[in-house]
């Protein structure tokens, strides 16, 4: 059975130590879009030397980077093809500042199943400390597994919340790059998903689509950005659902909402209509300082 949560849950977490320096951070902003415009300086902090600044999301990608195969879904109990997985949703939450230059001990456990019946969602959590023992994020990746189900677990929470019905507070608009998967797979993501345009069409697609985490990272940079004076500091906690695909080059809306004292999003897509790239996102902020 390629899962055994009586297993799953019952074994500890992996443990391994990972490092990542200023180019992988520069690499990281670069594969998110930062940069567009190469004479601005606030799209230089990003960039280049000339700044101290982390994306939050890139807590994501700091555990795989330089991997050079496609990720594999193995855990204690768990063992599925990357063709049955579908990413759900995707939590970070920031303990203190992600350093440019750091080492961490990162600790990777199956944290829940549940049991939709035709799927399975496999729920990782993922713990980073420092070297110097102070804890830096804790992430969260809920995946569907698809024909996994029915070992009769429970069906589990709710996902994040939509959105008010009402106009945004803000509404943010970024393009993307005809590129962009191919910059974002160097992080140590190969899905052949997003490169190869045969193993896209056997999926279904017309070509490569951009990695829903890339999505995920642009929209919070345009959010850090446009919404929060481009402090990465105030972000305490991001989550997002994955409720459609981009195709780089496409051009990304991502709609704001201030709602008690959270900032809730969503992103779609310009060229189709407006279709659903994220949902239920919500974007959380030091409790000193209000969004």
């Amino acid at each position: 059975m390629p899962i055994d949560p009586g297993v799953a849950l019952a074994a500890p977490p992996t443990v391994e130590e990972i490092g990542w320096d200023a180019s992988d951070v520069l690499l990281y902003h670069l594969a998110l879009g930062a940069g567009a415009d190469p004479v601005d300086p606030a799209e230089l902090r990003y960039a280049t030397e000339s700044g101290s600044v982390v994306v939050p999301t890139f807590a994501v990608v700091a555990p795989m980077l330089r991997a050079t195969q496609p990720p594999r879904v193995a855990y204690p109990g768990v063992e599925v093809d990357l063709r049955k997985i579908l990413h759900g949703s995707q939590r970070v939450e920031l303990h203190n500042p992600i350093p440019r230059d750091g080492k961490a001990a990162v600790r990777t456990r199956v944290a829940d199943l549940y049991d939709k019946g035709s799927a399975a969602v496999v729920v990782v959590d993922t713990e980073a400390t420092g070297i110097d023992g102070v804890p830096l994020w804790t992430s969260s990746m809920r995946m569907f597994a698809r024909g996994e189900g029915g070992f009769g677990g429970h069906r589990g929470p709710a996902g994040p919340p939509d959105p008010p019905q009402r106009a945004p507070d803000h509404t943010i608009v970024t393009p993307t790059l005809p590129q962009q998967a191919l910059w974002y797979r160097l992080l140590g993501d190969r899905n052949p998903l997003h490169a190869d345009p045969a193993v896209a069409e056997t999926a279904g697609f017309p070509r490569p689509i951009l990695h829903g985490l890339c999505t995920y990272g642009i929209a919070c940079r345009a959010i850090v950005d446009a919404v929060l004076d481009g402090r990465v500091e105030r972000v305490r906690a991001i989550e997002a659902r994955f409720a459609g695909v981009v195709y780089p080059g496409e051009t990304l809306r991502t709609s704001v909402w201030r709602e008690d004292g959270r900032l809730l999003f969503a992103s779609t897509v310009d060229e189709r209509d407006n279709a659903p790239a994220l949902a239920g996102g919500e974007l959380t902020v030091d409790e000193g300082q209000p969004a």
